[in-house]
């Protein structure tokens, strides 16, 4: 039996490729708000960022997260993110489903 892909993303901050499940994908709702999503099922356009408050940063700072989600982050949208960032980063990342 072949051993399963591990599906790989790009961090938008430090711009490293690291396995899905390391990732929280940030994402811009179709009503155009921009918030985390930590299961990485919400609809809209996504980018990935790792769970540190320097790849965050970075992203935000360089406008990388504005050229992938093609939207402009304001003052509060971005001091949001850090904020839940800071929540989910003591969360694990969720095991992956055998199927």
């Amino acid at each position: 039996m072949k051993p399963k892909k591990i599906p790989m993303r790009m961090c938008v901050g430090c711009r490293e490729m690291k396995p899905k499940r390391e990732l929280i994908r940030v994402v811009r709702a179709p009503d155009g708000t921009v918030s985390l999503d930590a299961t990485g099922k919400k609809a809209g356009r996504g980018a990935y960022v790792c769970r540190s408050a320097v790849c965050l940063g970075r992203a935000i700072k360089q406008k990388q997260l504005e050229r992938q989600l093609e939207v402009q982050l304001s003052e509060e949208t971005a001091a949001a993110l850090t904020a839940t960032l800071a929540e989910l980063k003591a969360l694990p990342p969720e095991p992956e489903a055998d199927a």
